[in-house]
């Protein structure tokens, strides 16, 4: 069995992180490290899914679930208006390979692929 994710760890309680949102399958975090004034973090609960392309193969009603919580928290934190964003692969920037997606909001620009 593979060691827990840092995100598995975070749903767990063993290391601090803010939960903004929890459903039966997915949570949301605040990222650590923002790159837009909105950075929120939408996470399967299983770590069975290394990245969105697995997610999408292997449960694509979990993947709705990511998307419709996205949404959710866009209307709650931001004017509804969001970039959601998957990094697939460490060449694409993916440094926790438990499938997570990020919400940003709150003053992008069209050609930023995210704040700043």
């Amino acid at each position: 069995m593979a060691e827990p994710s840092i995100f598995t760890r975070i749903l767990q309680g063993d290391i601090p992180g803010e939960i903004v949102a929890e459903t039966e399958r997915v949570f949301a975090i605040k990222d650590i490290s923002p790159q837009a004034p909105v950075h929120l973090l939408v996470i399967p609960k299983t770590q069975e899914y290394r990245d969105v392309a697995a997610l999408a193969a292997g449960a694509p009603s979990l993947l709705a679930e990511v998307i419709q919580l996205a949404n959710d928290l866009a209307a709650e934190h931001a004017d509804g208006d969001f970039r959601l964003l998957f990094n697939t692969g460490a060449g694409a920037g993916q440094t926790v390979f438990h499938v997570h997606a990020h919400v940003l909001a709150g003053g992008l620009g069209e050609k930023s692929l995210v704040g700043g």
